[in-house]
Formats: structure tokens, sequence, C-alpha cells
């Protein structure tokens, strides 16, 4: 059990040191390690938010190591403790994939999921071994495939094209694949989101699973090792997850009628995470016992050998580890109807309100033991209506100048961040231990033009 932070609702104040017991970070609103100090300011990672942003800036995005690695440990553990056979974690790095966040859950024994060159080559900058990374796509490029096939990690096939283009870069050497397949389960999640269902771009239907089967037997270039699902992302239901490893030993047991050797069962991910008080995810520990009890019970009911069992946790292992910090600028009030709150960045560092109706808590970081006496929406600085990071927040009375910290913020904020009003995407620093680590530099106006190319009829006007 772990300790941290959590809202003290009939207080009216802001998120104090009281401790409450968790199992597992993905039910933790704030990072681990957060905590109010003497100042009344908060704490990550042992460093005061309020100095951090005098150091740094913002918009900035801070990083708890401990946080982090503690995801990691759990789901390797929890998988360890309640699965017989083999197993291995994969980090979803399309979550956030940078040189420092692969090199560290690497170092706590996981593989990486990549989806594109970009991120397969970040991981290997970041020293992650191939035969650890499997490369996921619904349209991977020719370059990318060629990219895969030399460096050696496991291809995550999606559709048809990408099968036979395989076939034809195959050299001597056969190309380590798995399959992607379309389980057909619904799970409760954003519709952006869910990719198990019938209806989805992702992967080979079920129908087509005896064609499949019978093209990748005869195809001597490739070593089909494994098969893939994935119901979705933000999922609180257990059931969906066991539904699914039902599903994949059923293809398991399909696939040895066509003498393919699959060693590996691929669950994908989708644990959620708590954003607001309401949320109730699982712990990590009780997905993993979920999964894994379900793929032993089905393997015996169809007398098969325990396969390798792979999961790939993202949101679950970065998002509860990282904060974002805003300077809080301009207010506007709206008598009887609204108060806007502004801070310095928005959509472009955090796109998920605009996109998913996402919705996030936040409090600020050098009032925290002040009384919330305000509930506002907190705006963002773009040139668009719709750029608002939260629509009702409750907030002691601020100032322009205080820092805003908004949670929960370590998926898909960077990963999906963008130069949007020609904004220069944020830093982020890693804390552990009262100590910084810049791990992102904050992009200049100069990185904004490193791409633009200006022609010579176009210099003279």
């Amino acid at each position: 059990m772990v300790s941290t932070s959590t809202t003290v609702a009939a207080s009216g104040r802001q998120y104090l040191p009281v401790t409450t017991d968790i199992s597992s970070p993905n039910q933790s609103l704030l990072p681990l390690t957060a905590r109010v100090n003497s100042q009344q300011h908060l704490e990550v990672g042992g460093c005061d938010v309020v100095d951090l942003v005098k150091r740094f800036g913002t918009p900035l995005y801070i990083l708890d190591e401990e946080t982090l690695r503690t995801a990691c440990r759990q789901y390797r553990q929890a998988f360890e403790q309640h699965y017989p056979g083999e197993s291995l974690m994969i980090y979803a790095s399309k979550a956030w994939n940078c040189l420092a966040v692969c090199a560290m859950v690497a170092s706590e024994g996981l593989g990486i999921d990549v989806v594109s060159g970009g991120e397969l080559y970040t991981a290997l900058q970041a020293g992650v071994k191939p035969d650890i990374m499997y490369f996921h796509g619904n349209n991977k490029s020719i370059d990318e495939l060629q990219m895969a096939i030399e460096v050696g990690c496991t291809i995550v096939v999606d559709n048809w094209l990408e099968l036979r283009t395989l076939v034809s870069l195959a050299g001597d050497q056969p190309i380590r694949i798995m399959l992607r397949l379309t389980p057909g389960i619904e799970c409760h999640t954003h519709e952006y989101i869910r990719t198990g269902h019938l209806d989805s771009k992702f992967g080979f239907d079920p129908d087509q699973l005896d064609s499949v089967f019978a093209f990748v037997s005869q195809q001597p270039q490739l070593n089909c090792v494994g098969l893939h699902a994935h119901i979705g992302s933000q999922i609180f239901e257990l059931q969906a997850h066991q539904d699914l490893t039902g599903v994949m030993v059923q293809w398991l047991s399909k696939a040895a009628q066509y003498e393919l050797s699959i060693q590996e069962l691929d669950i994908g991910g989708g644990l959620g995470i708590r954003y607001t008080e309401s949320d109730d995810p699982p712990s990590i520990e009780a997905w993993a016992k979920v999964i894994c009890e379900g793929i032993v019970a089905a393997c015996r009911a169809q007398n098969l050998a325990l396969p390798k069992l792979i999961a790939e946790p993202g949101r679950s292992l970065i998002g509860p580890a990282c904060v974002t910090a805003y300077t809080i600028g301009n207010q506007k009030v709206i008598p009887n109807i609204r108060t806007y709150v502004t801070v310095d960045g928005g959509m472009s560092d955090n796109p998920r309100p605009i996109t998913y109706q996402s919705v996030y808590r936040s409090v600020v970081a050098n009032r925290m033991s002040e009384p919330l006496t305000q509930k506002v929406a907190v705006a963002g600085k773009h040139c668009e209506s719709g750029d608002i990071v939260i629509k009702q927040a409750d907030l002691p009375e601020t100032q322009a100048g205080d820092v805003l910290v908004v949670m929960a913020t370590g998926a898909y904020n960077y990963s999906m961040a963008s130069n949007y009003n020609r904004l220069p995407r944020p830093a982020a620093v890693l804390v552990h231990h009262g100590e910084a680590n810049l791990i992102l530099q904050r992009e200049t106006y100069q990185d904004l033009l490193r791409q633009d190319c200006l022609p010579e009829r176009l210099k003279e006007f």
C-alpha cells in the first residue's frame, strides 16, 4: 500500500496532505510523492512546484519518477504473482514517448510498444533492446516496415496489405510477427478510444481468422509468434478484459489447427486512471489478476500450454505520474454566468479536453491551504472558444502570477501537443528525491522556424 494526498471536500480546501491508503498509482489523483510543505506550497518528488516554475517557466510538465517506477513494478510483480507462465510488460509509449521515459521503463524490465518510425527510433536511442520492442500501427509505411525489419523488433501485423508487403520485403531471415485481431468486445469508454469492437480501423476481423492463419502458415518468411488484441483505453470494467481472455485462447486453439506455433498472447492494455474524485478504476493488481486467471482457466479448458502473456499498459503507467504547471493570467467575470481564469497554455499542451471532452482537476500550488471560494472555468490562451482546460474548477481566490497545477497529465498531453497559434511546446522535468532534471527542453521561437522554407521570390516583397 502507498500513501498520497487526497481531497478534503468537507473542509472546502484544496488537496491537503491527508494519508489515504490506495492500491496502485492509477487510483491516485496526484503523484505518490505529492505533499504540502511548510510554505503551503505543493511539492512533487521533493521539489517545490513554485520553485520549479521559477527555474523552468510555464507551462511545465512535472514527471515524478517514483510514481512511474512504482506503477512499472506493480504491473510486473502482479503478473509474476498471478501467472504461472512467462510474462512481459510492455509500455505503450504513444502515451508519452521520449528518451527519458523509454529509458526509465526499460530499466524497470519493461519492453516498449511503438506505433511509428519516430517512436521506434526514440526507443532505440534510449537504449531499449529490439527483442523487447513491438511495432504497432494500422498503416505502417514501407520505410517504417523496413526499419523494423532491419533492427529486428516484432511487427504486429494489422491488415492484409501489411501482411503481403512483409512477404515481399522478407529476406533470408524470417520476420518476427504477431497478428492483431479484432475481438468484437464493447467497453464503456469514449468512442475515439474504443478499439476492440467490430467497427474499428484496427486489426483483422474475426471472420478472417481462417484465411489469415492459412496464408501465414504458408509463408516461411514470416515467423508468427503471437496474437494481439486491444479493446480500448481508460476502461474501468474488469468483465470486458475477462471476456477477452477467453476469445484470445479460442484464437490460440484455432491457430494450432494451421500448425502455427503461437508462443505469445498480447492482451493489450486499457486500464483506466483517476482523473476526478468520482473515478473509481480497479487497481493494477486487480486488473492483472483477472487477466492472468482468465488466460489460465481458458488454456486449461482447451488443454493448451500456457503462452507467454504480454500486456501493454500506457496511460495507467505514465498518466498519474505527471502534473502540468501553468501561470495564471487575467480573469473575466461575467455576472450571474461564469468567471474565466486564464492560463498560459491550453489545447496545445493538453488537447484532450477539446478532443475527448476529458475532465481534469486542479489546485493552486502556491495557495494550498486557502479555502476554495470560487467556481471558475480554466481557459487556455489559444484563439479558440473551445480552449477550456477545465469547465468547472473549485479554486481559492486567485490573482495573476499564481501557479495552477492540473493533475494526471502524463498520458497523451506532451505526446499530442502541438504548435497551434505558434506556441512553443513546454519543457518537462523529472523530479526525484528533491532533484529536478530537464528531460525535454522548452521549444523556442527559433525552433518554430526550423522547418520553414521561404522561396527566394518571397524574400523581396
